[in-house]
């Protein structure tokens, strides 16, 4: 019986370290995080036998400081590309190929309310466009509108701002990113046309939440819950809102590393940490039918 061979832990931790101190959005929190996790290397903290325990044990040290959800040490079962960002798009091509392409439920309930479920993720938008569009414009026709977010684990600011679209009527500021590459700004505002038709910006609109509700998906919420135009029903949301790139560390192990910060124009600050707060809080499982009973006295009233 051969004994395992333990993952030399040192080239891993030194390039994690790297990229941190290069690009992760808080310069200063950056050189907190390189020089904990090279006294862990140090004391032989990460000494295990296999990557996904080093990655667990790493992502732990990565989050102590500020608590931030995107920055992570992520194990892949399988080996991933080296290229810079591989890693994660493989893992949601191979979501959106089995989830209708991020829409796996459209629905009319009693009453003229429909539900339209996000899910896994908010697609890139060269993808997600058509399903979005079809499912939005199905959508259109009801009374009043759900948008389930329970099972979104976030995606692209673009298919953020795609959906924001279908339901708003005027071309609208809905978030600033600030990126720590270059120190710049760069605004989304909603599109000024999309295809299809549009469930528009005045008949009622939901959004449900969970604690697993995620990032991009989370900027979904906030920014129709800030202009006034959602209701949020459900549970507050985990809190992540920084936009991350991935890089390869190890054949199984990717780094995500967050480079920007969402600053919301109403608010002027965003959900990092605190999450989404619900308008009207209960359990996520009771949220549909909680959304739908408000939708029918709305519509009654």
């Amino acid at each position: 019986m051969t004994t395992p061979t333990k993952l030399p832990p040192a080239p891993v931790i030194d390039e994690i370290s790297r990229l941190l101190i290069d690009h992760y959005v808080y310069p200063e929190t950056a050189e907190q995080l390189a020089g904990l996790l090279q006294r862990r290397l140090t004391e032989g903290a990460y000494e295990v036998d296999d990557a996904e325990g080093l990655a667990r044990l790493v992502t732990a040290d990565l989050q102590s400081v500020n608590g931030d959800r995107h920055l992570r040490l992520k194990h892949h079962a399988d080996p991933v590309s080296p290229k810079q960002g591989a890693a994660t798009r493989d893992a949601m091509r191979r979501d959106f190929d089995t989830s209708l392409g991020g829409v796996p439920r459209v629905q009319l309930l009693d009453g003229g309310v429909a539900v339209v479920k996000l899910a896994p993720m908010l697609f890139p938008l060269e993808w997600a466009a058509e399903p979005l569009s079809a499912a939005l414009t199905l959508a259109s026709r009801a009374q009043a509108l759900i948008v389930d977010l329970r099972a979104n684990r976030g995606g692209d600011p673009d298919t953020v701002a795609f959906v924001c679209s279908y339901l708003l009527d005027e071309r609208t500021h809905l978030n600033t990113m600030y990126w720590r590459g270059g120190e710049r700004n760069e605004q989304s505002w909603s599109l000024p046309h999309v295809p299809g038709a549009c469930f528009g910006g005045s008949k009622p609109l939901y959004v449900l939440s969970s604690n697993s509700t995620f990032s991009a998906a989370e900027e979904l919420a906030y920014d129709l819950q800030q202009l006034g135009r959602a209701v949020v029903v459900g549970e507050r949301t985990r809190g992540g809102a920084h936009p991350c790139r991935g890089w390869t560390v190890h054949p199984h192990l990717e780094a995500t590393v967050p480079v920007g910060r969402a600053i919301n124009p109403v608010s002027s600050t965003n959900w990092e940490g605190t999450g989404v707060q619900p308008d009207v809080p209960c359990a996520a499982a009771d949220s549909l039918d909680h959304a739908h009973a408000l939708a029918l006295a709305r519509l009654a009233g």
